[in-house]
C-alpha cells in the first residue's frame, strides 16, 4: 500500500488535538512555533504527542517522493564486538550505494528502542535496521502506521510477518551442544547472555536445552548461569560452576566473549582445557582461533548478514522485488577447547 505522508500527518495531528482537548491549529502552533503558546499548553500537547505516538511533521517531509538516502540502525550496545563488526559492514555497503547511516543504541530496553526509532524517523530516515525480533508493540504499530521499511537482523524467523536476515540461533546452539554430547559429555553447563529482551540469547538457550533433552541428559538449573556481555561476569560464572561439588565437564556459551571468560577462569582455577573442561563459544570472533587453546565455536558470517540487511532495504526502497526472510548459514568450527571427558573428572580443590 502506498504511503501518503500528508494524510498520515493530518490524521496524527487530529489525534493529538483530540487527546489534548485543543484545536488542530493549537497543535500546529505548538509543534512548529513553540514560543507562540504557553508553557502549560506546550506540556499538555507534548504529553498528547507521547500518548498518541505521533511523530511531528518530519516524516511527512522526509518520506515523501524525495528520499533522504539515509537509514537508521538501532543496536543494543556498541560494546559487543559482533555489533561493531556488523555496523562497519553495513556502513561500508551503504556508502558504496550513496546512502548514509545513523546509529543509536537501546541498552536492551524496548522503551528506549521505541524512543530512538521515533528520533530517527523524525529526522527523516528512509528505513530502519533493528536487532532481533523482540520489539515494543508501539514500535511495530508506528512502523506500520508510517509505512517505514525495516528489517530484523540476527534472526531467522520465517514464521513471522516481518523481514529478517540471520541465523537459526536455536539450531546453531543445538549443534554446539550436540558436539560435546557426541564427544561423550553427559554433564554439560550453560553460560548464556541475559535473556531479557534478547530473543537471540533465548533461542540459543532453547537450542542447548533441546540437545540435552533429546539425549536424555539432565538440565540442572544450577548448571545454567546468565551473565552480561563482560569477561568479568563470565569469569565469575565459571568460578561458580567449577566450584560445584558435581561440576560440569563441558560448558556451552552464548557467545565467544563469555567463552573467553570461562577459559580464563578455568586456567586460573587450575583446570586444563580441554582435559578437565571442554568449552564451546558462539560467533567465531577473531581472537577465537588465536587463543591457546583455540576456541571451538559456531561461526556466523556477521559482515555478510548486516550487508544483506542493507541490500534488502535499498532494493525495497527502489521498488525492486525482495525476499522477506533470508537465512544465513552457520558452521561448527572445532578447535582445541573441546575433547572427550576424563573418566574421573577433576574436582575443585
Amino acid at each position: 500500500m502506498a504511503f501518503a505522508p500528508e494524510r498520515a500527518s493530518k490524521q496524527g495531528i487530529r489525534a493529538v488535538a483530540a487527546q489534548a482537548g485543543v484545536s488542530i491549529a493549537s497543535v500546529s502552533r505548538a509543534l512548529n512555533n513553540p514560543e507562540s503558546v504557553s508553557a502549560s499548553l506546550r506540556a499538555r500537547i507534548a504529553q498528547a504527542v507521547e500518548q498518541v505516538g505521533y511523530i511531528p511533521h518530519a516524516p511527512a517531509r522526509a518520506l515523501s517522493s524525495r528520499r533522504s538516502r539515509t537509514l537508521g540502525a538501532i543496536v543494543p550496545t556498541i560494546d559487543n564486538t559482533m555489533f561493531a563488526r556488523g555496523i562497519a559492514a553495513l556502513q561500508k555497503y551503504l556508502s558504496s550505494v550513496g546512502y548514509m547511516l545513523f546509529l543509536t543504541t537501546s541498552g536492551y530496553d524496548l522503551e528506549v528502542e521505541l524512543q530512538q526509532a521515533r528520533n530517527l524517523i523524525s529526522r527523516g530516515v528512509d528505513g530502519l535496521v533493528l536487532r532481533g525480533d523482540c520489539h515494543h508493540d508501539g514500535l511495530r504499530k508506528m512502523l506500520a502506521e508510517y509505512a517505514i521499511p525495516f528489517i530484523n537482523v540476527g534472526v531467522y524467523r520465517p514464521d513471522r510477518p516481518y523481514p529478517c536476515v540471520g541465523t537459526d540461533n536455536e539450531g546453531a546452539a543445538h549443534r554446539a551442544a550436540s558436539h560435546v554430547i557426541e564427544l561423550g559429555h553427559t554433564r554439560i553447563g550453560i553460560v548464556s547472555a541475559l535473556q531479557r529482551n534478547n530473543d537471540r540469547a533465548s533461542a540459543r538457550v532453547a537450542g542447548f536445552h533441546r540437545a540435552l533433552a533429546e539425549n536424555s541428559l539432565p538440565i540442572h538449573p544450577e548448571w545454567h548461569v546468565e551473565v552480561p556481555y563482560t569477561l568479568d561476569d563470565a569469569r565469575e560464572a565459571a568460578r561458580y560452576l567449577l566450584s560445584l561439588r558435581e561440576r560440569p565437564t563441558a560448558v556451552v556459551c552464548g557467545n565467544d566473549v563469555i567463552a573467553y571468560g570461562v577459559l580464563l577462569e578455568a586456567e586460573r582455577s587450575g583446570f586444563a582445557v580441554p582435559r578437565d573442561l571442554s568449552v564451546v563459544g558462539f560467533d567465531d570472533l577473531d581472537w577465537s582461533r588465536h587463543l591457546r587453546p583455540s576456541l571451538t565455536t559456531i561461526q556466523v558470517p556477521t559482515a555478510a548478514t548486516w550487508q544483506r540487511a542493507g541490500e534488502y532495504l535499498v532494493r525495497h526502497l527502489s521498488g525492486e522485488q525482495t525476499i522477506m526472510h533470508h537465512e544465513v548459514d552457520y558452521s561448527l568450527i572445532v578447535r582445541e577447547s573441546t575433547a572427550p571427558p576424563l573418566r574421573s573428572p577433576k574436582q575443585h580443590r
